[in-house]
């Protein structure tokens, strides 16, 4: 099995509601009162840090559009690292993504699942736990019988998402349902603990964010990838700038800063204060809904990376594996699914994402680093696309990163250290495979 390929079966469409499917999942209906307390209750900074996030965001995709043009292939960013950087790079990267970055937002998004599906059942602390596991096998059966029929199943669950949320966001801005405020827009100035609030309540919007870079490791699926994958994108996370702005607006014409601020189920509250009880339980569904989108996009994707460090020598060789019947790379998807299991069932909503998103970082910049490698080390290399405003966008991108991951350590050292020692815990690994492999 190991020797067959994946199949090019995925169009623009499919990849651009891949990109917004998989990155709006929980975060936007959840994070939003925590992003304002820490900008300091005031909705000015707390709105600028979502158009940062997004900006931060496209500037990744842009520099990740002209590697995936250029290196279409299965894995995504772990590819870009093993060729511009090394292959202990692109391991470490890619032991990190399996343990953490991509079983551990799968994870989240299960254990987030289970706060709106008490709006419809009542659950105790292990029917919690039951309910992330169960919906994380759920998507993994889907996956592992069709990349194409997962695709499908992603393009409608998206739709319906993005039409729930604008739908909601409409109402809500057309509601000013909001109290009188007495906090003002913008703070009467700007001092450094108002800037590292911002930038830790950046870890939620990135978080939120979080999920515009899968689309890499599907590059190997899709047709024409030199011209799709690009616009892809580019298009879908700068679709998610105005989606996202658009909901907070929302948020704050319904329940008003003081009430957005106090609010840990956004979504729910803002629209149970304007319509009533019912129609927050048509939004708790709406919800559900976005995180298996969300869920689903990570198991079309996270799976590819796996099946390319299998394929390189440098994980468990069954991972490199396609189903002779499905064409999917099924052990890889299941793989992945146990460990996220696991993760869900011992972990909390915040400590997995400040987990995921702080290491995931690290990565991303090493990956926008990509681009000024290959531009040196390949400089005949066919570019179908080239990422606009070069080299000031990748760099904006990498020195952006550089300071989320330096607030982070500041301010939040022992969960910091706990992300950088499972990093680390896979310098062992590499070489005891590295040795495996040689000798093989």
């Amino acid at each position: 099995m190991a020797s067959r390929t994946l199949d090019r079966v995925l169009g623009l469409r499919d990849l651009i509601l891949i990109v917004i499917g998989t990155v709006i999942g929980s975060g936007v209906f959840l994070v939003p009162g925590g992003v304002l307390r820490q900008s300091g209750g005031n909705a000015g900074p707390a709105l600028l840090v979502w158009v940062i996030g997004g900006v931060l965001s496209l500037l990744g995709a842009l520099a990740y559009g002209e590697l995936g043009a250029m290196n279409p292939a299965a894995g995504g960013l772990y590819v870009y690292l093993r060729v511009a950087l090394g292959p202990l790079t692109a391991f470490l990267y890619g032991w990190t993504f399996f343990l953490v970055i991509a079983t551990g937002s799968a994870a989240t998004l299960a254990v987030a699942s289970t706060s709106y599906l008490q709006q419809f059942i009542a659950l105790g602390p292990i029917g919690q736990k039951l309910a992330a596991v169960g919906l994380l096998a759920v998507v993994a059966a889907i996956n592992v019988r069709s990349t194409r029929r997962s695709a499908d199943v992603q393009n409608w669950s998206t739709g319906i998402k993005v039409g729930a949320l604008l739908v909601m966001s409409s109402v809500l801005v057309a509601s000013h349902g909001a109290p009188p405020s007495s906090v003002p827009f913008w703070p009467e100035s700007v001092t450094p603990s108002l800037l590292s609030g911002m930038g830790l309540g950046m870890i939620g919007v990135l978080w939120a964010y979080e999920g515009w870079q899968y689309v890499t490791f599907s590059a190997g699926e899709a047709m024409n990838p030199q011209r799709t994958f690009p616009r892809a994108i580019v298009l879908g996370t700068a679709s998610l700038i105005g989606i996202y702005l658009f909901a907070n607006v929302g948020y704050l014409a319904a329940l008003g800063t003081e009430g957005v601020a106090r609010s840990d189920r956004v979504a729910a509250e803002a629209v149970g204060a304007i319509v009533g009880p019912g129609a927050a339980k048509l939004i708790a569904a709406a919800i559900l809904v976005s995180i298996f989108s969300a869920m689903n996009g990570i198991t079309i994707s996270a799976p590819r990376v796996y099946y390319a460090m299998a394929r390189d020598g440098l994980f468990f060789s069954s991972l490199a594996d396609v189903h002779p019947r499905y064409g999917t790379p099924a052990v890889s998807i299941v793989a992945g699914t146990i460990w996220a299991m696991v993760l869900a069932a011992s972990g909390t909503f915040e400590q997995l994402l400040t987990y995921v998103v702080f290491v995931g970082w690290i990565f991303y910049a090493l990956g926008a680093a990509c681009v000024f490698v290959l531009r040196r080390t390949q400089p005949d290399a066919e570019r179908p696309f080239r990422v606009p405003g070069y080299p000031w966008t990748p760099l904006l991108f990498i020195v952006a990163a550089v300071a989320l991951v330096l607030n982070t350590i500041a301010t939040q050292p022992g969960r910091a250290a706990i992300g950088i020692g499972v990093v680390l815990l896979g310098l062992p690994v590499y070489f005891l495979w590295s040795r495996r492999t040689s000798r093989a």
